[in-house]
């Protein structure tokens, strides 16, 4: 299947300039047509029956192994959550972060991964990343790792500007758990977990999937004490004796069982994801970086990292994002920063990128 053809599968492209998957993927007919099939079905048979759970049960696995396919590792080492702020809830939880625990992190980091260890008491040490060339990140965040330090938390690729974070050379140097966001980097980077002990997806942005579903990579299921137990998470129960045993490997660490219709079009969208899609998305992240230095836009976002492109906006922001929407095309604004946000992905082509700075020069 061709570029164009590839991108036809979407709708909102018919009409709009869209480069938000940082936020929200768009949806492919396949993912809406799965999800309205599924929906139509149990208006008229109803949400029960063996038929209708054994179909969840079994569709909940194939999820499985497909969002442990885009981290390049087995399925006994993923869970199924619904965000990547809820793997991270699990992993502080799991490890009993508290006041006592130090974590080293950075100051550009979603408040989805910050806020659970506020929330936990964690006492935090900041590397001053932001804006810092990529070069020098490593020892940036180095330099916070303290003999006391209990987890290193950072994002794959940062949402403000789509900096990589060299979280793999920070584990193999400090040898310290580091717990990684990985919402900007699975389904637009290959992405191999397998070094990292945790590591968060969600499944809402670059993988296309729809709201509310994600994954998180456990490394060591038996290591991570679980304590967001649901009914997914176990094996076993016995309400009149106060016992459980929980499942095996990660599934122990599923927190809710997803809509059926969410996870019938979230199977739909993983399993239907093109070959070469992440060098499409890094060549069409940089022809936008380079068609605003063109047109004499300040870039904030350095050459050859992820496919976010950010650049500073001299006006009010959220009026640009609402004048640009009018014009259908639809970025994203960073609040309190002065910056605008492209999402590039493998769905875009040139006329995107034109689109976005012709609706600059106007707005």
């Amino acid at each position: 299947m061709t570029w164009p053809e590839q991108r036809a599968r979407f709708p909102v492209l018919d009409r709009h300039a869209y480069l938000n998957a940082g936020t929200f993927g768009p949806l492919a007919r396949s993912t809406l047509n799965a999800m309205a099939e599924l929906r139509a079905w149990e208006g008229e048979h109803g949400r029960g029956g063996r038929r209708y759970f054994d179909t969840m049960i079994e569709r909940r696995e194939r999820v499985r192994e497909l969002f442990a396919a885009q981290v390049g590792a087995s399925a006994e080492h993923v869970a199924l959550t619904d965000s990547t702020t809820e793997g991270v809830q699990v992993v502080v939880a799991g490890l009993g972060l508290g006041e006592s625990d130090e974590v080293a992190t950075t100051d550009a980091e979603h408040f989805g991964l910050t806020g659970p260890l506020l929330g936990a008491g964690a006492r935090l040490r900041i590397a001053k990343v932001r804006g810092a060339p990529a070069a020098d990140v490593f020892e940036l965040i180095r330099a916070q790792v303290t003999p006391h330090t209990r987890l290193i938390a950072l994002s794959a690729v940062s949402w403000l500007d789509g900096t990589i974070l060299p979280w793999r050379e920070l584990r193999e140097a400090t040898n310290i758990p580091v717990l990684v966001d990985g919402a900007q980097s699975v389904g637009a980077l290959a992405v191999d977990a397998t070094a990292a002990d945790f590591y968060t997806v969600s499944g809402q942005k670059w993988l296309c999937g729809p709201d509310s579903t994600g994954a998180l990579f456990v490394r060591d299921p038996d290591g991570l004490r679980p304590r967001l137990v649901a009914y997914p998470s176990a094996e076993t129960y016995d309400i009149a004796q106060g016992t459980w045993e929980p499942k095996a490997g990660a599934r122990r660490f599923d927190t809710a069982f997803a809509p059926a219709t969410s996870l019938a079009g979230l199977e739909a969208a993983l399993a239907d994801l093109p070959e070469g899609r992440f060098a499409r998305s890094r060549e069409l992240a940089e022809r936008c970086r380079a068609l605003l230095v063109e047109r004499g836009h300040e870039v904030v976002s350095h050459a050859g990292q992820g496919p976010l492109v950010s650049f500073r906006f001299a006006g009010e922001t959220a009026e640009a994002v609402a004048a640009f929407y009018e014009r259908g095309v639809i970025v994203r604004e960073l609040p309190g920063t002065g910056l605008l946000r492209a999402s590039v992905g493998w769905w875009n082509d040139e006329s995107d990128l034109h689109r976005l700075v012709e609706a600059l020069a106007a707005v």
